[in-house]
């Protein structure tokens, strides 16, 4: 396969839903070896034709907001999304304009985005890619990545300029307390010793002071007390994928994803409940607006909302568009985006 066909049908390969679902869009089929559980180690002139992949830089689209995006964060007020074949779309305006970035130095899939402050942001994605941008989403430059096995990041998070994780498939994990300029592994607690490849682990995500939470498959939660050093893990009694999670003002946690269930703990995780969601469409995000209120979104157009976090209200899009995140907006309508781009929504 010529290089040009092999990059075709690699980027072609790229998730079509959400992060979540990125961990059956594989870009490396050919030229490679399976590894039993899923997955695949590349070799030969795949490992350079892939490191080349790294490095060729994003296309910048004719029509870029119709491009996969798969998560949002905002940079001070700026909106920052992050998605296909390295695509990164800024707006100054609460989504009312869009522009591509100038320089992002990857076409592989980003799958998560997050800043601290207006300045300083990192997004993760296939490949074990980290970037990083200094200038609020402008420029990006390279941190990490791995192209001896295609395991994804799905998560990335950063408290503080600093200390950042970031955690994908099989429970891939790293974190840094430099802010980037060197990623050390962590180890999750695994179900079983017979174990050789953790679960999958989507989402990672703040609660106060230095606790986090990951929202990981069958139904599992993991809770770090250190800012992500160790992790213990929560079996919630559910048995699907959770694919986003929120802690609430009142340290609540809310989790979400497979087939629309949502949970919620009350005591640090120690007990959990199922919430109507009133949608059976699975969520892949969950955002928290600046009123306290929850909103989340998902496949087949599910929107469902909250004032508490607690009793849920579902309004689907007549479209059924496959939504992959949300950001709540303070004084409007949240800005949607999709496997087709960035929603259109009522103003």
């Amino acid at each position: 396969m010529k290089a040009a066909s092999r990059l075709r049908y690699l980027i072609g390969r790229a998730v079509a839903a959400s992060a979540m679902l990125a961990t059956a869009a594989w870009f490396g089929l050919a030229d490679a070896q399976e590894i039993p559980g899923g997955g695949y180690v590349v070799f030969g002139d795949m490992t350079r034709f892939l490191q080349e992949l790294r490095h060729l830089p994003a296309e910048h689209l004719a029509h870029p907001t119709r491009a996969q995006m798969l998560a949002v964060a905002q940079a001070g007020s700026r909106v920052v999304v992050v998605g296909d074949h390295g695509t990164v779309l800024l707006s100054d305006d609460w989504g009312k304009s869009w522009r591509q970035a100038r320089e992002v130095p990857t076409r592989v899939l980003l799958t998560s985005v997050s800043f601290v402050g207006h300045k300083l942001g990192w997004a993760a994605g296939h490949w074990g890619l980290i970037l990083h941008t200094e200038d609020g989403g402008e420029t990006w430059k390279i941190q990490r990545s791995d192209t001896t096995v295609d395991q994804p990041l799905f998560s990335v998070h950063f408290s503080d300029a600093s200390n950042g994780i970031a955690v994908g498939l099989w429970s891939l994990a790293v974190r840094t307390t430099d802010g980037g300029v060197s990623w050390m592994p962590v180890k999750f607690p695994a179900l079983s010793a017979k174990e050789k490849a953790g679960p999958n682990i989507y989402q990672v995500f703040p609660a106060k002071g230095s606790v986090l939470y990951a929202a990981a498959e069958q139904g599992l939660v993991y809770r770090s007390s250190d800012g992500g050093a160790t992790w213990t893990l929560i079996k919630t009694g559910n048995r699907g994928s959770f694919w986003a999670g929120l802690a609430l003002p009142d340290d609540s946690v809310v989790v979400a994803g497979l087939n629309g269930k949502i949970w919620r703990s009350s005591d640090e995780g120690k007990t959990w409940r199922e919430l109507n969601s009133g949608v059976t469409a699975s969520i892949t995000d969950l955002a928290l607006g600046s009123d306290g209120g929850v909103t989340a979104v998902g496949l087949e157009g599910a929107v469902v909302t909250s004032k508490d976090g607690t009793t849920f209200t579902a309004s689907p899009r007549p479209d059924r568009a496959a939504l992959t995140a949300v950001l709540p907006g303070a004084k409007g309508p949240p800005l949607l985006f999709s496997k087709d781009g960035v929603v259109e929504v009522n103003r």
